[in-house]
Formats: structure tokens, sequence, C-alpha cells
């Protein structure tokens, strides 16, 4: 499948603006890679590239190509996953967009446990927000996405919905912890550390914020949950996550719920390219998520 390799050179030069770069990532020389886009442009009777003085950017009619690339190559890797499935072997590749709130605890739980079942399988799990996952599934470069609160769109397909809520997060020994009830001002007479604006969390935690008399001031901002995770467990702070993303594994931390009327909730979204035939190991993976989402604390049981 020769042909197929060419094609992925034009892709390639197309995610990276350069021959040299693709070149590089390809580990083939760049001549090869210049010789072979000129063939297709020849066999096209179009210029696929505009050659700029740093660097290359696709036509018009490049872009429609590198689509046509895209969409075929995922289509190869759909039924080279069928033949496997047919041969009993049940390899393929799970290629999934995800939400930072799933990376640490409940995403590699539920890989694991797939994985037991089918240990030929293998994982790509790329960490994007809301407003970039979109972009990550047309790009082909992922199968499936698990992502909170990402925004419909008609070429997108919802295999599952599930709804979250926005809790308080903090270390087992903290005062609040404790508490019988918690409202969202018992929250302010202690460091405060939120995630950065511009994730949907604490969009939604600002947009209640200004409908409340309750003013934050936060200690740390941070657009890493990895840092979040880490400073509560170094000060007693808190911060705000959806209830997935506040799971741990025998952790220090602890969920809390807020009691305020009305306080947030939104929803975390499995979705697909709507008409897109997905490969068998993404597709069981999917329902394999589907059976998990609905009670993600069993998981980690």
């Amino acid at each position: 499948m020769n042909h197929l390799r060419f094609l992925r050179y034009v892709d390639e030069v197309a995610r990276v603006g350069s021959v040299r770069q693709a070149a590089e990532r390809l580990h083939v020389a760049p001549s090869a890679v210049i010789r072979r886009i000129q063939d297709l442009e020849d066999e096209l009777g179009a210029p696929i590239f505009e050659r700029l003085p740093r660097g290359m950017r696709l036509t018009a009619a490049g872009e429609l190509f590198v689509a046509y690339i895209r969409d075929r190559t995922a289509e190869l890797e759909r039924v080279r996953s069928n033949i496997e499935d047919l041969s009993g072997l049940r390899r393929g590749l799970v290629r999934l967009v995800c939400s930072q709130a799933l990376a640490p605890v409940f995403l590699p739980h539920a890989v694991q446990a797939f994985r037991e079942a089918h240990p030929a399988v293998e994982f790509e799990v790329n960490v994007a927000d809301h407003l970039h996952a979109l972009d990550v599934l047309r790009d082909f470069d992922s199968d499936l996405a698990l992502v909170f609160n990402l925004q419909p769109e008609p070429d997108l397909q919802i295999l599952g919905s599930y709804e979250q809520k926005l809790v308080a997060w903090m270390h087992h020994t903290h005062p609040l912890v404790e508490k019988p009830s918690l409202r969202l001002r018992d929250c302010v007479d202690w460091p405060l550390a939120l995630a950065g604006r511009g994730t949907a969390g604490r969009e939604m935690l600002d947009r209640f914020l200004a409908r409340s008399s309750v003013r934050f001031t936060p200690a740390v901002q941070s657009n890493s949950f990895e840092f979040l995770r880490g400073f509560l467990h170094r000060e007693q702070a808190v911060s705000f996550q959806i209830s997935v993303g506040a799971l741990t594994d025998g952790g220090d931390l602890v969920a809390r719920e807020i009691e305020d009327h009305g306080f947030p909730r939104g929803k975390l979204l499995l979705a697909q390219l709507r008409g897109r035939r997905l490969p068998v190991a993404a597709y069981s993976f999917a329902e394999h998520l589907k059976w998990h989402l609905a009670e993600p604390a069993a998981l980690l049981a």
C-alpha cells in the first residue's frame, strides 16, 4: 500500500506546514516528500500547496484532497480492525480525545478494565478542551470524544450524555469535610484554587457567581488540573471540579456537593463524527465507556 504512504506525505506537510519537518517526522528524505507531492499535483492537474518563503500552505484544491486522504485513512483503519476482529485477534487502535478532568483517574481505570479483556488493543489519548475537541475529531485524529460541555454541532453524533454536578474538592483533613451541609459562602474563607478561565467548569462557576452575592478571590488559578490536585494536597484550599473528575482511587481528596439552589451542572458527552463508521476496537470501547459512565464510582471499586 505504498500509495497510502505517499498520501501520508501530503497529510503530514499539511499538518506541520513544512517539507523539512514532515520529512523528519516521517523518517524520509525531504526530496522524496517533494517528489511525491509533485507527482500527485501532476495527477490532479492542480497545485496542492502554495510554496511560501517560510513553508507550505494548502490551496483550495489541497484542502479538498487532504480531507479525502484523512477520510480514506480512517476507513482503512476501520477495515483493518474488522479483518482483525474476524481473525479473532481482537487487535486494534482506539483514539480518544478527552477533557482534562477524566485523564488522572476515570479514564486510566476505564482503559485498564478494557485491556484486561482485550490486551492487544492499543490506545492514543489526546487531552483537549471543549473548544478544540471537535477540531480533533474533524481532522480524523480521534475516533471518539469524551468531553465536558462539548458544543452540539450538525456533524457530531452523540453516543451518550451524562449529567455532571460541579462539586467542591478538598483534602480529606479539611475542616469543611465535616460540615453537615456545604454552601458556596462557606468556601470563601479558605484559599481558593480555581481552574483557568476558558475551562468549561470555570465558565459555569463564573456564570453562577455573576448572579450571586458571593465573591471569589482565588489564591491560585491554573489551566492544569494536575497542579490544582497537587495544591490541594499541600494547603487547606478548596477547588471545584465536575463529579467524575473528582473521583479518587483511594487518594486523599474528597468531593462535597454544594447545596446552593441552582449550583451549576453540565453534560459529559461521548461523541463521534456523524456518519463515520468506527473501527471495531473504538466501537467496543465506546460501549464499554457507556457502561461505566452510568456508574463511574463502580469502576474504582
